[in-house]
C-alpha cells in the first residue's frame, strides 16, 4: 500500500498539495492528508473561506438599532452590526492603531467601540471618530476598522471576505425563489445551537452533503424523509409533491448553479423532494410544529434544500427552516451552527414549543457528530485508503470535484 500523502515531506508545501490535489483518484474519496494537513488547511482559508460567501446569521439576531453580535471563523473576528439607520455592517475586529480586539463582548447595543488597548474609538459602522493625543496631520477617515462585503437577501446575511466578491446574481434569484416563498424575510431566530466536532471541517461537510447514511445512522430522520433512499424510488412521490405545491398557487424554485469560481460566480444548488405520507414537517412524529410561514396556506409534504458557497446549507418546511453554518477552528477541529427559524410573529409557549421544534434535527445532529468523530479518528491511521463513492454520494461527489478545484485556482 502506498500512502501518498507521506512522500516528500520535504517539498514545498504547493508543490506538494498541487501533487496530492493530481493524485486523487476520480470517484474516490480525498487523501488522509486533506483531512489534518496544516498546509491544507491554509489554503482552505485562503481559497475556499476566504474566496466565497458565507451565511454568517439571520438579521433578525440584530434586530435593533446598534444591535451587534461577533462571529468567529477560524483566526478571524467579525462584528455584525445594525447601524442606527437600519444598514448592516461586518466589521473585521482588529484596531486599526496597534491591532486589539475592539469588541470584547459576543453580543450587545453599542453606538460606538472603544479599543481597551489605547481608546481609538470606532462608530458601528466602523468609522474611527477619536484617536486620542494623535499628530495634526492624522487622517481619521483612513483609518476605519476593516469592512467585508455584505448581502441580506431573504433575511439572511452573507459575508465575503474577497477584496473582490464572486457574483452572487444567481444566489440572490434563487434564494428569492426558495426562502422568499417560505417567508423567510420576515422570520425571526427562534433557536441557536452550536456543536463543537473533533473533526476536519471537511468531514463534517461531506457528511451532511450524502443521505447513504441516513437509514443506518439517523432512523428518526428516516422515518419521515423520503430522502434516505435513492432519487429514482422516490420520484412519484416528489411528483405528487410538487403537484400539491402548485395547487397551494405556490411555484418553489429549484436550480442548479453549482460551479466553481473559474468565472467569478458563487455556488448555489436547491432541490426539492417529498417528506413520506403524511408527514407535514421535520419533526418527531411529522406533525407540524409551528405556524405555516410565507406563502404556505397548507402543507405540500415536501422540503426544499439549498447548497451555498461550499459551507453554508439551508433547510425550508412550510413550518419552519434550518440554516446549517460549517466554521473551521484548526486543522481537525471545527463547528456546527444550527439555526431555527418560524414566522416572525409566532412566540414560544404560545405558538410552538421549543422542545418540539428542535428535536428531530437535535438529535440528528447529535449523530452526525458521533458519525463524524468516528471517521476523523479512523482517517488519522496512516492505513487509510479512501474508498469509492457510492451512488447516493453523488452530493458529495459534486463537492469532492469542487473543492479540489478550488484550492487548485490560486
Amino acid at each position: 500500500m502506498i500512502v501518498s500523502d507521506l512522500k516528500d515531506v520535504n517539498a514545498p508545501s504547493g508543490d506538494r498539495i498541487d501533487r496530492l490535489v493530481a493524485e486523487h483518484r476520480p470517484g474516490h474519496g480525498l487523501a488522509r492528508a486533506f483531512y489534518h494537513d496544516q498546509d491544507i488547511y491554509a489554503r482552505d482559508l485562503e481559497r475556499v473561506f476566504r474566496r466565497h460567501w458565507h451565511c454568517i446569521a439571520h438579521e433578525s439576531v440584530i434586530p435593533n438599532a446598534n444591535d451587534f453580535e461577533l462571529f468567529r471563523i477560524a483566526d478571524e473576528q467579525v462584528i455584525l452590526t445594525r447601524h442606527a439607520d437600519g444598514s448592516i455592517h461586518a466589521l473585521l475586529n482588529v484596531c486599526r492603531h496597534r491591532g486589539a480586539e475592539v469588541c470584547t463582548k459576543d453580543k450587545g447595543n453599542a453606538r460606538v467601540f472603544v479599543c481597551p488597548y489605547h481608546a481609538w474609538t470606532y462608530s458601528n459602522d466602523g468609522a474611527l471618530r477619536a484617536a486620542r493625543l494623535m499628530p495634526k496631520e492624522f487622517r481619521r477617515e483612513d483609518h476605519g476598522l476593516k469592512k467585508l462585503h455584505v448581502r441580506v437577501v431573504e433575511g439572511l446575511v452573507f459575508i465575503s471576505f474577497a477584496p473582490v466578491p464572486l457574483d452572487f446574481t444567481e444566489v440572490e434569484h434563487l434564494l428569492h425563489a426558495t426562502c422568499g416563498q417560505y417567508g423567510w424575510a420576515n422570520a425571526r431566530v427562534a433557536h441557536r445551537e452550536s456543536y463543537a466536532i473533533n473533526a476536519n471541517w471537511k468531514l463534517a461537510v461531506e457528511n451532511y452533503v450524502e443521505c447513504y447514511h441516513c437509514g443506518p445512522a439517523h432512523p428518526e430522520y428516516s422515518q419521515t424523509h423520503a430522502l434516505e433512499q435513492p432519487l429514482h424510488m422516490i420520484e412519484a412521490m416528489n411528483q405528487a409533491m410538487e403537484q400539491r405545491t402548485c395547487a397551494l398557487g405556490i411555484e418553489v424554485g429549484s436550480g442548479n448553479h453549482w460551479q466553481t469560481s473559474e468565472n467569478g460566480k458563487e455556488a448555489i444548488h436547491a432541490f426539492r423532494y417529498a417528506l413520506y405520507e403524511g408527514v407535514k414537517s421535520g419533526s418527531e412524529d411529522g406533525a407540524a410544529v409551528a405556524p405555516l410561514m410565507g406563502r404556505f396556506a397548507d402543507f405540500d409534504g415536501g422540503v426544499t434544500s439549498i447548497h451555498l458557497g461550499g459551507t453554508t446549507f439551508l433547510v425550508c418546511y412550510p413550518d419552519h427552516g434550518m440554516i446549517y453554518r460549517f466554521i473551521p477552528k484548526t486543522a481537525e477541529t471545527c463547528e456546527m451552527e444550527l439555526i431555527w427559524l418560524v414566522d416572525g410573529k409566532a412566540e414560544a409557549g404560545r405558538d410552538y414549543d421549543l422542545d418540539r421544534l428542535t428535536w428531530l434535527w437535535r438529535v440528528t445532529t447529535d449523530e452526525d457528530k458521533a458519525i463524524i468523530e468516528h471517521t476523523a479518528r479512523g482517517v488519522r491511521s496512516h492505513y487509510f485508503e479512501p474508498g469509492p463513492i457510492a451512488p447516493m454520494e453523488q452530493n458529495e461527489l459534486r463537492y469532492i470535484d469542487w473543492y479540489l478545484d478550488e484550492i487548485s485556482r490560486a
